[in-house]
């Protein structure tokens, strides 16, 4: 029957052919956009994650209700307590409560792979008559390294060298740039609660953030006595073993204290909804083609059951039942579709490749990227082979059954050629 069906669509080669490069064309166009959104979600993802961390345990948030301060000013004093206008707004700890507790915490939770504590603060640099104001980052080097990759984007120096202390700063390249400094120069440091203080730039690294390469980092001990905050922090940054438990561990540990937790993802929820807008485009815009391509299989099946009754009235002569004649006409579309989404997706993985050598230069917020960036997940070729193939099955299931009902007797009395 197989071989039957595909001798009907050699014998229309023309429509066979258009139909067949709907499917084709359609397949591969899914690859290749499917591919290009999904390369770029996957590096800015991988730069979200690696860049910071899997869950991030900050100073907590407090908003300010109307009877807040009630008990503060009145003590319970009166029953009914107005204030005109009322307290309103957040109230932000400065410092996570208590993080003795949560490096015992984290020490003993198995899910952890590695966490750092941070104090992050505001900082003026400068180099002679050279300024800057920024941000600086206190902490442990030697776990920073574990929890983030900012390791992998030192260009000159070793970021490792500030676990050594003595005053030492690994500092980002726009830094660098702002106050023309060199690798071992002193660069003077102050906060808002100190006096200027000398560092030695022993690192300078390079992220693609231009946010981040106006910042510094330093060793924790060496920045809690700029800031002149001792044994404090505003933030652990957590490693887990397995990232896609993140969103769950932030959810737990919240319960834990007043302290802010939150997972990478649930800070960049607005990321992800418009990753979900992307798909939606995508699986719209290939899907119209790949509808376009489903009524031409409908069109050259449909033509060819209309042509072929009397093909059909000899068949079902011969003793072939409704299935089939069905299967025969069904069959013909399942070649058509399964031809043009394995074929498709055969040449779709080549175009990925070729599109992948195109250069492409996005500026300094692209992180040194320096070609377009293509996904090949192997997911993103089984989708493709299955929208095509399916949406060609979808289309010959009318015909085949058109075909399957005609009976021999109605097609003579019709005077079929």
């Amino acid at each position: 029957m197989i071989s039957l069906a595909l001798r009907y669509l050699l014998a229309r080669r023309r429509q066979t052919l258009l139909t067949f490069m709907g499917i084709f064309l359609g397949t591969i166009a899914f690859v290749a956009i499917s591919g290009f959104m999904l390369g770029f979600r996957e590096y800015l993802i991988d730069q979200l994650i690696n860049s910071t961390a899997h869950v991030h345990i900050q100073a907590r948030e407090d908003f300010l209700s109307e009877h807040t301060l009630d008990k503060a000013f009145y003590q319970d004093q009166f029953d009914y307590i107005f204030w005109d206008p009322p307290p309103s707004g957040r109230k932000d700890s400065a410092l996570v409560d208590n993080p003795q507790s949560w490096y015992l915490r984290l020490h003993s939770d198995n899910r952890v792979f590695a966490f750092s504590p941070q104090l992050k603060a505001a900082a003026i640099f400068s180099n002679g008559k050279a300024t800057a104001s920024s941000s600086i980052v206190g902490c442990d080097p030697m776990e920073q390294v574990k929890v983030t990759t900012i390791g992998d984007y030192v260009k000159e120096g070793s970021f490792s060298d500030i676990a050594a202390g003595g005053n030492r700063l690994a500092i980002g390249i726009e830094l660098k740039k702002q106050l023309g400094l060199r690798l071992y120069q002193n660069v003077m440091v102050a906060s808002a609660r100190s006096t200027p203080t000398p560092f030695k730039v022993v690192a300078i690294f390079q992220t693609g953030n231009i946010m981040a390469d106006l910042g510094a980092y330093g060793s924790l001990v060496d920045i809690q006595k700029v800031n002149h905050t001792p044994n404090q922090v505003n933030e652990i940054s957590v490693k887990l073993h397995d990232l896609n438990q993140s969103a769950r561990v932030a959810t737990e540990w919240s319960k834990y204290g007043v302290d802010k937790v939150e997972s990478w993802d649930q800070q960049n929820a607005s990321i992800f909804s418009v990753f979900k807008m992307q798909d939606i485009i995508r699986f719209l815009s290939i899907g119209s083609i790949l509808i376009v391509a489903g009524f031409g299989i409908y069109n050259v099946l449909n033509m060819t059951v209309l042509q072929k009754r009397k093909d059909v009235a000899i068949l079902r002569s011969m003793g072939y039942g409704t299935l089939d004649i069905v299967a025969l006409f069904f069959y013909q579309g399942v070649l058509l579709g399964g031809a043009g989404a394995l074929l498709g997706v055969f040449c779709g993985y080549f175009v990925s490749l070729y599109l992948r050598t195109i250069p492409f230069n996005a500026g300094h917020m692209a992180g040194g990227i320096s070609h377009l960036i293509i996904s090949m997940n192997p997911w993103i070729y089984v989708q493709a082979a299955s929208m095509a193939f399916f949406s060609a099955i979808f289309a010959s299931i009318l015909p085949a059954y058109g075909a399957g009902k005609m009976q021999p007797i109605e097609i003579i009395r019709a005077g079929a050629e």
